[in-house]
């Protein structure tokens, strides 16, 4: 494993966006690039990215976005459809960073959001590099043996019972997103399990009135996305296999894929000097 000093986050600033305030962490100088994060408890965009953020900082203006309902960013009550709700969301705030265009570099839930916010907004997104999302209910969705289900109760069982822990964190983070558990950083477990005591993250977790907004099948979305797409998934994903994410690649008309072995659903985390290598060549080549 090439794992990475674990850093405590830097402050990070404030946006707002069409009347939801946003919050971020800006590092580097380059060529835009939008990190967003998964839908794990705890989740931010300095805990999903912040370790490989420093690797594309050299070249690239990162900007590390915590979505809303998540991290330091509004916790908003969402109606209607979901992703349409975040991909506007998400250029609004594109609009007050005056990011005309960027590339976007996703894990799970933040792949989702930028797969609908390629087909709907197409001038605002360069390229896509996306694990771990699943933005379509068909195809090989059968998850690895080990990964005990696909994960969507997850954040109920997380919540329920005895309520959040320290333990409980990084057993969800050893089932579902890491391939090797001793390899887990124990200042990460810490950093998201503080955060998933947030009083309005916890309220959103146990609210029965969906307040996430509705699900939505984005199949007759993919085949619109104009940008090239890097699907960058984990050979032992718990979630999804990697037969999913080939699917997905030739749904799109500039789809790829890459498979990296010894990861599970945080490859960014788990093997950030290999992650940069193969996303910041593809980045690179589509930005020239």
């Amino acid at each position: 494993m090439d794992l990475m000093d674990i850093q405590s986050p830097p402050a990070g600033a404030y946006a707002d966006a069409d009347g939801d305030t946003y919050h971020y962490i800006e590092t580097g100088q380059g060529s835009p690039t939008v990190f967003l994060h998964g839908g794990g408890p705890g989740c931010t965009g300095w805990s999903d990215f912040g370790q490989v953020s420093r690797l594309f900082a050299a070249d690239r203006r990162c900007f590390l976005v915590d979505i809303l309902q998540y991290g330091k960013s509004a916790k908003p009550v969402i109606k209607g459809p979901m992703w349409d709700y975040h991909a506007a969301k998400t250029v609004a705030l594109m609009d007050t960073l005056g990011l005309e265009r960027a590339d976007f570099v996703c894990n799970s839930w933040g792949g989702t959001i930028a797969l609908n916010l390629a087909a709907l907004y197409p001038e605002r997104v360069r390229s896509l590099v996306i694990t771990g999302s699943m933005p379509v209910f068909h195809g090989p969705l059968a998850p690895l043996p080990e990964g005990g289900g696909r994960g969507r109760n997850a954040r109920d069982v997380y919540y329920g019972g005895t309520g959040p822990s320290w333990q409980k964190m990084r057993e969800l983070m050893a089932r579902l997103e890491w391939y090797d558990p001793e390899a887990i950083p124990d200042a990460t477990v810490t950093m998201r399990y503080e955060q998933s005591l947030d009083p309005e993250e916890t309220a959103l977790a146990g609210a029965s009135d969906n307040p996430r907004g509705d699900w939505q099948d984005l199949t007759g979305a993919l085949g619109r996305i104009q940008a090239p797409t890097l699907f960058m998934w984990g050979m032992y994903d718990a979630f999804l296999t990697p037969d999913y994410p080939l699917m997905l690649a030739r749904m799109i008309p500039k789809g790829n894929l890459h498979v990296m072995n010894d990861v599970s659903h945080h490859l960014q985390e788990e093997r950030p000097h290999d992650y940069y290598t193969v996303v910041s060549g593809f980045l690179n080549q589509q930005n020239t």
